[in-house]
């Protein structure tokens, strides 16, 4: 079997490593040339995932028409670049299993990875690859789950069977809006979780904002027509705790560096810093009550300070749980 990866990033070069282990054939597409160029040459993604061996069955290439024969595509790109990617590559994609990797909200739509696939590529079937997982876990091939979610039934346990590997294990679902807001919605708590941290407020308000954060997401998710069950699962509250509570999660690091008054690289992609600006948006138009992700959009933004947006959470007014 032939299985492309579109986005060489950490988490794309990760499952690239290790689909290849299993035996599959696989491309790993990166836009830049020279990027490519290097990974061919050290055997090694040194920019994204340094000290992973890329095995031989992997191929690197600047060119996605290289990889026209994958059946299976996995696209790893930033979800912000997703439609743009998509649009210009549709005539080439389209017809395949595409995958999405990304978790987050177009900020300019309001759409998530599968509605942006069925606009972009209409012959497509659209499935999302999400759950508590860091990139270097799963290049080491330690014991790592994650939900597939699939809304044609057949292509979903096709895929779970292709992509699972003795140290990956699927969880198959049909909720594909489900999988991909629990995805999204983590980032921006996990971006508040860091902000607690990093503003020295201690574990036991870190509990709280992730206990109402994870209720928020439940709220958006269940008005959008997301099933319940979903956002308690593996893409929802498993991811949440992972994110909320390891350095090794760009959201967190980012609020956390919020929280403490500190720079942040700007070439590391967070994902939840666009997706809080949607989600703001969103819950305004539906007049949802996110206030976790209302302050998260603010402070990103800089319309709020830290000592603000934690007064305003705490000065809300009391009530039933």
């Amino acid at each position: 079997m032939r299985i492309a990866v579109l986005g060489a990033g950490a988490f794309g070069t990760a499952m690239a490593v290790t689909l290849a282990r299993t035996g599959a054939r696989v491309g790993l597409w990166t836009r830049e040339p020279d990027h490519a160029a290097a990974m061919r040459g050290e055997r090694m993604n040194a920019r994204r995932l340094p000290g992973v061996h890329l095995p031989e069955t992997v191929s690197v290439s600047a060119e996605i028409g290289d990889f026209l024969g994958a059946s299976i595509v996995l696209v790893a790109v930033p979800m912000q670049q997703m439609a743009g990617f998509l649009a210009s590559a549709a005539a080439r994609l389209d017809g395949r299993a595409l995958i999405a990797c990304a978790k987050g909200i177009d900020l300019d739509t309001g759409r998530g990875p599968t509605a942006i696939i069925a606009q972009t590529c209409p012959r497509a079937t659209p499935a999302v690859l999400t759950g508590p997982s860091f990139a270097g876990d799963i290049a080491r091939g330690l014991p790592t789950a994650l939900t597939l979610a699939c809304a044609d039934e057949a292509t979903g346990v096709m895929l779970q069977d292709a992509l699972s590997t003795p140290a990956l294990r699927l969880y198959r679902t049909t909720d594909t809006l489900g999988a991909e807001l629990g995805g999204a919605l983590k980032n921006v708590i996990a971006i508040a979780a860091g902000v607690v941290i990093g503003a020295g407020l201690g574990e036991s308000a870190r509990a709280a904002l992730m206990t109402r954060g994870f209720a928020e997401m439940n709220r958006l998710a269940q008005v959008m027509g997301a099933r319940a069950e979903t956002l308690s699962g593996l893409s929802g509250l498993g991811d949440l705790v992972l994110t909320c509570t390891s350095l090794q999660s760009r959201n967190f690091r980012f609020g956390h560096a919020l929280g403490a008054g500190e720079d942040f690289d700007a070439a590391v992609t967070v994902e939840g810093a666009a997706t809080a600006k949607a989600v703001s948006n969103l819950a305004r138009d539906r007049g949802i009550e996110m206030p976790v992700a209302t302050m998260v959009a603010a402070l990103v933004d800089g319309r709020m300070s830290v000592e603000a947006a934690m007064s305003a959470l705490l000065s809300r007014p009391l009530k039933k749980e």
